[in-house]
Parts: structure tokens; C-alpha cells; sequence
């Protein structure tokens, strides 16, 4: 299992953020990273700036939304979706998509699930609860 570290994870989004800029080949997992990326122009600057990021503190008492733990999260979703894990959550998110108005919408309300999720998970010391994620979805 990999298990990047924060500063790898923070490299990897600026990296492929060079990329696209560039011209340069995608690979892997750089084209979802891309098209998050691209979901969130506020993020645009942050990611010319690798060296300065990487060190960046994001924290509630800051009231900063980390842009990496956000756009990973994108990513984890589209994971989940391509795979169906946690198993309905395909289709909840579909039941999310019609009722909002664009799939970016859609995403973040399943975002929100997902944090809360991963939240709980931590703070019990206990892997992540599918079933009440999947009944977060269903109160979107």
C-alpha cells in the first residue's frame, strides 16, 4: 500500500500542475489530480509555489481549508466511484448529482461525507464507517 507523505502528496499536486502548464505528459494518476486541479482556480498560485507550499500549516484555528487534504479527497472520491467502495456509493452519488447543480457541487457534497467520515474514523481510532457515510449521502 502506498503511503505518501505530506510533503510527497504536496509535490505531487504541484508537479502535475508544472506539467499541464508545460505541455508535458500525464501519467498515472496526474490526469484526475489534473482535472481537480482544475476544479479550483484558488488553488492555481499555491501550486506554483512547491517550496513555500510544502511547508504551508493549514489548521482550523487558521480557518484555511487545506488545498491538498481537498484536493486528495477529490481524488479519493473518484476512486470510490470507479470502484464502487464504499458498495451504493455509486449510486447515491448519482441520486446527489441530479438534485445539484453541476458534478462539482455533487462532489463536494460528498466531500463534506467523506471528511466527516474520515473525522470520526480518527478520532475513534477506528476504520472508516461505510454505512455512515453512505447515511450522510443520504441526508445530502
Amino acid at each position: 500500500m502506498f503511503n505518501p507523505s505530506r510533503e510527497q502528496v504536496r509535490r505531487f499536486f504541484s508537479e502535475t500542475w508544472d506539467k499541464y502548464r508545460l505541455g508535458a505528459p500525464l501519467a498515472g494518476a496526474e490526469q484526475q489530480a489534473l482535472d481537480a486541479i482544475l476544479l479550483h482556480p484558488e488553488y492555481h498560485d499555491l501550486l506554483t509555489r512547491p517550496d513555500e507550499s510544502v511547508q504551508a500549516e493549514y489548521t482550523p484555528e487558521t480557518g484555511q481549508m487545506n488545498p491538498f487534504l481537498h484536493l486528495s479527497l477529490h481524488l479519493a472520491i473518484e476512486e470510490q466511484l470507479a470502484i464502487d467502495q464504499p458498495a451504493g456509493i455509486r449510486a447515491e452519488f448519482q441520486r446527489i448529482l441530479r438534485e445539484a447543480e453541476d458534478r462539482h457541487e455533487a462532489l463536494h457534497k460528498v466531500l463534506e461525507c467523506l471528511g466527516e467520515s474520515i473525522w470520526q474514523a480518527q478520532r475513534n481510532g477506528a476504520p472508516l464507517d461505510g454505512t455512515s457515510y453512505l447515511d450522510c449521502l443520504r441526508h445530502h
